[in-house]
């Protein structure tokens, strides 16, 4: 006798009792880009939605945010000047230390975890400090030591390091643990691969690198078990939350790294996934709605406790009707 499995699919009451994965506002972590300026909220015409925002105009933004119940913002910062070293990331008056600040003191219970990087910050667009045309890597972690400092000191609740240098996550650690931050946790970019999804964050983030491209310190596309090795190499330097970025090309090193750690596992829904979704939506060829849905739904399936997104807002104020 062949079993009905359609007997737990006969209507919606029973096809939620039984739903194997769902999502929850809790599981979001919406990115936010910060300039200068007052009154600054410019678009992205390849992310529609997403804007560079002054600091009033971020603001702005998370009282909406708190008010759709998301709880967290991945902060990227963008500087009204570059130079070789990206000298406004390592200022206590650098934009990313003012948005930090003024967040924390208007919103301080909404979480904010603040990337760690150079490409937005310097004249050539690379994750640190080269040495001749490539990053070097020892140099580049000596200065996000002191980078991930001005966070703490901001008032960061997590940091983010992104730059794919080895050693990134001991060296934070130790500093942090040093001078007093022993508590602040770290989100590793543990798994991020050197990927043609982050076109469109390019453009907001204004970080396209001038030469060359990030072969060298972010993954190969076509490696599986290095990328558990990166992640697991980051937990055993004392990474908080591991990462795999992006999403949806990668879902199965998201599935191995769910059986291979016990830790929190961040997927990263990148702009290139968000920009395909909204020109589907543009063109009419998608039930957009359902997609995104469908999209997040697949992501935490795969293993991911927690979602960076820029459907993050949208995919809110539909939970939020259904409750």
């Amino acid at each position: 006798m062949f079993r009905r499995y359609r007997r737990l699919r006969k209507n919606s009451n029973i096809r939620d009792l039984v739903r194997q994965t769902s999502l929850s506002v809790d599981d979001f972590i919406y990115p936010l880009f910060a300039v200068e300026g007052t009154g600054v909220k410019k678009d992205t015409p390849s992310m529609p939605g997403v804007y560079q925002l002054s600091i009033d105009e971020i603001l702005k933004e998370c009282e909406e945010i708190v008010g759709l119940g998301i709880k967290s913002v991945l902060l990227f910062g963008i500087p009204d000047v570059k130079d070789s070293i990206g000298s406004d990331a390592l200022s206590e008056d650098g934009i990313i230390a003012k948005t930090t600040r003024a967040i924390k003191e208007k919103f301080p219970n909404l979480y904010v975890i603040t990337d760690l990087c150079f490409c937005e910050y310097t004249d050539h667009g690379h994750c640190g400090i080269l040495c001749g045309d490539t990053v070097d890597n020892d140099a580049t972690l000596e200065i996000s030591a002191k980078q991930a400092l001005i966070h703490a000191k901001a008032g960061a609740d997590m940091i983010a390091p992104s730059g794919m240098m080895d050693g990134i996550i001991e060296t934070l650690r130790t500093a942090l643990d040093e001078n007093g931050y022993k508590d602040l946790p770290i989100m590793a970019y543990s798994t991020k691969f050197a990927s043609a999804y982050y076109g469109p964050f390019r453009d907001v983030a204004e970080s396209s690198p001038s030469f060359g491209d990030r072969k060298t310190y972010q993954m190969d596309p076509a490696n599986r078990r290095e990328a558990i090795m990166e992640s697991l190499e980051d937990e055993a330097q004392g990474a908080d939350i591991l990462m795999v970025k992006p999403a949806l090309a990668y879902l199965d090193i998201i599935r191995d790294l769910r059986q291979n750690s016990l830790l929190p596992i961040c997927a990263y829904n990148v702009s290139g996934e968000y920009a395909l979704l909204k020109a589907g939506e543009k063109a009419g060829i998608i039930d957009y709605q359902r997609v995104m849905a469908e999209t997040l739904i697949s992501i935490k399936r795969a293993g991911a406790d927690l979602i960076i997104t820029y459907h993050a807002k949208e995919m809110a104020k539909i939970l939020k009707g259904k409750n």
